[in-house]
């Protein structure tokens, strides 16, 4: 449950997984073809009876003519991307205009190289890790860490306003010259990021005076016995945006409090589990203006530190439902993180302004949900728990039509486990949410017509990802692979960009993928495949291809070989327990000298030796980095 819909507009499609538009050559080192360069030498024209020939304009002038003819309407990294490389004046134009830096690996240029081409940024977005490190698949050590940057982003771009980071290793130093270095510093965005605590937070909060973005999603805070919301300027904030779902620690609530109400401008505001409802309720009498609310506990004050438990004497009596009322531009929900199921009423007059419900940590049941969800005409993201089973989803279908995202996550995510939802949730939802966009769907059982029946009525999907926690699992009712069903996504599905596959798969799916899936930019596999075959059809068949996961497959050098065309294009390759050799490695690094290959054991301890669980291969500008811990070897021609 690593993303919320709660997450802001802004930093959400910056984090997304799907969002990598921009070409390999993103941040080009070396000369642009002179085929290209001439282009802009020149002009010649001709006009009654004479001949003109313009001479060449001035650097200044060329900057002049691209930012008013061109570049002032590039928004998308991709667009921009593609205008560096028409030639030299472009390419200086266009890094000297750029005001957001993204990199999706950190490891793929170094900060120095990046800041000396892009020299005016206020916004810079950093990704980490990759995705499998959220499963415990990588160990915690690894690397992905922020100080090389916040180092050289320091002295580059002391105008700095927004930072936003995605599984990277941050500390309380990192922070700390962080809030010293940038005067007007306003956004810090960090997704599951870990390595610091409250002690760095406090000085975040104290130092940067025009904070107006403080969201920390699925981020691991260490508790350091520091009141960091205390530290917030006791003048009126700037704050926008303080979302802190994730800190597993108390806060001073009475601090909190008076920084809600010294804040006017707060739109948005997540509360962890540890504000109680009638906390939550002081706090909405103090903000009716918010647009995005995360609840904290929505439970009494059980289990509060003992002097805030004063705080909520009388919580039972207090109007709930009057305080939700009148929240009017109320349209993102979320929290319940220890829900008392009697107060699920209380949301009941925002429900029908909805566009975002996030249930993903409460424990309803159909019947709970039902009241809720009939309300909720306007939602077009939801997240929840299989707790309310295939009827609840069928209560979804039935009044969510403008629904684009949708999640069930388990209750019980082990593979033996009863699944309460299946194929017949699945088809329900197909059938009533027409609109879809995006799915994830956990189960334990699944069927290809249930599939097959989503590719048809959902066409337009985006993001399709099915996990069948059983491992290779058929489907239930014919006992065949599940190749028809996952084929049928890739072949009507058309814009599909993301897929992750589970299930009984041979090869023949894999075939599919190869032949259909030609805009799959996110391929995710996990205990699938027949042979090395299936691999070479992706490898072969999906130019786009950027990321591809993989876990648990018996792929092996053979199918590794048949990604060198392809390798320098993609963002990262990641394969897990697969049937790959040390020399297969070695072979891929010797052809591919600018790709990183990258083996590791799966757990921290010792030394390398021949055996390894993880290959981890990305392009970089810089080589291998200088900072492996001693599980990782990166293979390096010549040595």
């Amino acid at each position: 449950m690593s993303e919320d819909p709660s997450i802001p507009s802004s930093s959400s499609s910056q984090m997304s997984e799907d969002d990598d538009r921009s070409p390999p050559l993103d941040l080009i080192d070396g000369p642009i073809p002179s085929s290209k360069s001439r282009n802009c030498s020149g002009v010649s024209g001709s006009g009654v009876g004479t001949s003109v020939e313009y001479t060449v304009p001035y650097p200044d002038q060329v900057l002049e003519n691209v930012l008013e003819n061109v570049l002032c309407f590039l928004t998308s990294r991709h667009d921009r991307s593609s205008a560096s490389l028409v030639c030299k004046s472009w390419y200086r134009a266009e890094a000297l205009t750029r005001s957001e830096l993204f990199i999706g690996n950190c490891y793929a240029v170094a900060p120095r190289r990046a800041t000396a081409r892009f020299t005016r940024v206020r916004a810079v977005t950093i990704k980490g890790k990759p995705r499998f490190a959220d499963f415990n698949l990588m160990p915690a050590n690894w690397g992905a860490h922020l100080a090389p940057w916040v180092s050289s982003m320091a002295k580059a771009y002391p105008w700095l306003e927004k930072l936003c980071l995605k599984r990277m290793s941050v500390t309380d130093d990192d922070l700390a010259l962080l809030a010293e270095s940038f005067a007007g510093f306003k956004e810090l965005v960090l997704v599951c990021c870990d390595g610091f605590g409250t002690s760095g937070l406090a000085v975040l909060a104290s130092k940067c005076r025009q904070l107006r973005v403080l969201d920390l999603t699925e981020t691991e805070v260490m508790d350091d016995d520091v009141d960091w919301i205390s530290c917030f300027p006791e003048s009126q904030t700037c704050l926008e945006s303080l979302m802190f779902d994730c800190v597993e620690c108390h806060v001073n609530f009475e601090a909190l409090e008076k920084l809600v109400a010294r804040s006017p401008s707060l739109k948005k505001l997540r509360l962890n589990r540890y504000v109680s409802i009638g906390q939550l309720y002081r706090l909405m009498v103090r903000a009716p203006q918010l647009t995005h609310l995360g609840t904290g506990s929505f439970n009494l004050a059980e289990g509060m530190a003992q002097g805030d438990q004063e705080l909520d004497q009388g919580d039972q009596e207090l109007d709930y439902v009057s305080a939700f009322a009148a929240c009017k531009s109320l349209v993102c929900l979320s929290g319940f993180r220890d829900i008392l199921l009697d107060y699920i009423p209380v949301i009941y007059p925002v429900c029908s302004n909805l566009t975002a419900l996030n249930f993903s940590y409460a424990n309803i049941t159909a019947e709970q949900l039902k009241p809720v969800i009939s309300q909720c005409h306007k939602l077009q993201s939801f997240w929840v728990l299989d707790s309310i089973c295939d009827e609840g989803l069928k209560a979804v279908a039935a009044t969510c039509k403008e629904l684009r995202e949708l999640r069930v996550f388990p209750v019980n995510a082990q593979e033996d486990a009863e699944g309460p939802v299946s194929e017949v949730g699945l088809e329900a939802i197909s059938e009533g949410c027409r609109k879809l966009r995006s799915i994830l769907y956990f189960c334990q059982r699944m069927t290809n017509a249930a599939v097959i029946a989503m590719s048809k009525n959902c066409s337009e999907l985006v993001v399709f990802r099915l996990c069948i926690m059983g491992r290779r699992r058929p489907d239930h009712v014919t006992g065949e692979s599940m190749d028809e069903g996952f084929g049928a996504i890739v072949m009507n599905c058309k814009k599909l960009t993301r897929l992750a596959v589970s299930g009984l798969l041979t090869d023949r799916a894999f075939s599919y993928f190869g032949q259909y899936g030609k805009l799959v930019r996110t391929l995710s596999v996990a205990f699938a495949g027949d042979s090395d075959s299936g691999l070479k059809y992706v490898l072969e068949g999906c130019p786009k291809l950027q990321k591809l996961e993989i876990r648990d497959s018996p792929f092996g050098d053979t199918a590794l070989r048949s990604g060198l065309h392809h390798y320098y294009n993609m963002r990262f390759l990641w394969m897990s327990s697969c049937s790959l050799t040390r020399q297969g490695c070695w072979a891929i690094a010797r052809e591919l000298p600018r790709l990183v290959v990258e083996v590791m054991k799966s757990e921290e301890g010792g030394e390398m030796g021949d055996n390894f669980d993880i290959l981890y291969m990305y392009r970089s500008l810089e080589g291998p980095r200088d900072d492996i811990p001693q599980f990782v070897d990166i293979l390096r021609p010549g040595i």
